[in-house]
């Protein structure tokens, strides 16, 4: 598997949301990952795929509600997010897709 795979399998897809927006507007962007990915990982797959120079990484791990599906109870996936504060200058447009 090459490289740029790998960074895709980390980087599921963007975040989306008011909370989202609002912390674009201070230089973050906020991804879905891969729950086993580490913030390094999260980092480097971040410049590689998009050129840019990232200056942290924040992570949260959201846990699964249960809920019922036709009478029966399930659970949702854990979903991890990665808050990532990008250097002064670089941006990173979401609303255009990988």
């Amino acid at each position: 598997m090459s490289a740029t795979a790998q960074h895709y399998d980390v980087i599921r897809k963007p975040v989306i949301t008011e909370k989202t927006t609002m912390a674009s507007e201070n230089g973050a962007v906020v991804f879905e990952v891969d729950i086993d990915a580490n913030k390094p990982m999260i980092k480097e797959a971040v410049e590689n795929l998009f050129g840019v120079k990232v200056k942290a990484v924040n992570t949260t791990i959201t846990k699964g509600k249960v809920k019922r599906f036709r009478g029966r109870l399930g659970k949702r996936k854990d979903v991890k997010k990665a808050y990532v504060t990008l250097e002064e200058g670089n941006t990173i447009d979401v609303t255009t897709g990988l």
